[in-house]
């Protein structure tokens, strides 16, 4: 089948969420390389997570981490693996979600509307081109954090449970929500929740690149027949991994911190034939222009150069959906949604 394509979206007010990543570049710069610190510590990757072909020597090094990719299906690896150790001390010792946890109802209300309505919106769409209605959908959102997406869904009128190993963030979540729907489980308990599932839609947003035991969740998505379609965004190898190596003293949110390996089109092709599944959909919207524009304004500010940062981002900011829109369609852009759909 041909695989129906969408590609970017107005970066809107996105610069204004994201003001943590302009304003304590250092602090979290800081809270990443303690995350490198971990990684190192584990052992060396000798094969590819999504293929299983064995590694070669490191493409680059960014941020103290060698990055290999695959000559099979192009994946982005760390050298370095994601253990149980590492994901212990990263995401639920360190509490990773006090970064992003929004304040209050009104800022939880507002970040699901501008970032998760739309892709709520755009799986609903899809799915009723596959003639599934509000109605016909059963969602199980794994890795769900405070609920964002689940929120979302469920606004539009899809059923929708999420489960998550943040104890904080479920609790974070179902507070915010008007009715709970969020489970805190174990580091390895998706792959029971996915095995026994009656849903008919996995949804992972954000989700699969921190998935330490992969294969096995990719396995109990095979075996579960009811499971229609996955519904996912990754992290690409792309142009936000080139920026991030070229300015090292820049936050690294894309390569680094808990993204211990990134997507390619061809390595999300070979983990959906894994699945008995095959691309349906994809809508590529990258934050690689916000990015470069973040790198540049922190340097210019380091430099003691606030005016001129103010001059820049006039001239700069009102450019970057259409240079965004560019890199978006070269398919080398930080980030893709996509949706399977069954086919074995």
């Amino acid at each position: 089948m041909s695989i129906k394509k969408k590609y970017s979206k107005p970066f809107g007010d996105l610069n204004s969420l994201k003001t943590i990543f302009f304003d304590n570049n250092d602090g979290m710069l800081e809270m990443a390389d303690g995350m490198a610190d971990v990684l190192l510590m584990q052992p060396r990757r000798t094969k590819c997570k999504i293929c299983g072909e064995k590694l070669d020597a490191p493409l680059y090094k960014s941020h103290r981490i060698g990055y290999i990719e695959c000559k099979s299906c192009g994946h982005l690896n760390s050298e370095c693996e994601d253990t149980d150790d590492f994901a212990s001390k990263v995401y639920v010792e360190d509490d990773y979600s006090k970064n992003y946890s929004a304040a209050d109802r009104e800022s939880y209300i507002r970040r699901r509307d501008m970032i998760y309505i739309p892709k709520a919106e755009y799986l609903r769409d899809c799915l009723k081109n596959e003639g599934l209605t509000a109605d016909d959908t059963e969602i199980l959102d794994i890795g769900a954090g405070c609920g964002y997406f689940v929120s979302a869904v469920r606004q539009l009128g899809m059923k929708a449970v999420g489960i998550d190993v943040s104890d904080s963030e479920v609790s974070y979540g179902n507070a915010m929500m008007e009715e709970p729907a969020l489970k805190c489980i174990g580091l390895t308990d998706s792959i029971d929740h996915i095995a026994k599932t009656d849903a008919n839609v996995i949804s992972a947003i954000g989700v699969l690149e921190h998935l330490v035991h992969l294969d096995e969740n990719i396995e109990a998505i095979r075996n579960n027949k009811g499971i229609r379609y996955v519904f996912a965004s990754v992290p690409m190898f792309s142009f936000s991994s080139c920026f991030e190596v070229a300015f090292p003293d820049g936050y690294n949110r894309h390569t680094g911190g808990t993204h211990t390996h990134l997507f390619s089109n061809e390595s999300i092709e070979k983990m959906a034939a894994r699945m008995g599944f095959e691309i349906a959909y994809e809508w590529r919207f990258g934050s690689d222009i916000n990015d470069l524009y973040r790198f540049l304004m922190v340097s210019i500010r380091k430099n003691n150069n606030e005016e001129f940062a103010r001059y820049f981002s006039d001239r700069f900011i009102p450019l970057m959906d259409d240079l965004q829109n560019i890199l978006d369609r070269s398919e080398f852009s930080s980030e893709l949604h996509f949706i399977l759909k069954r086919v074995k």
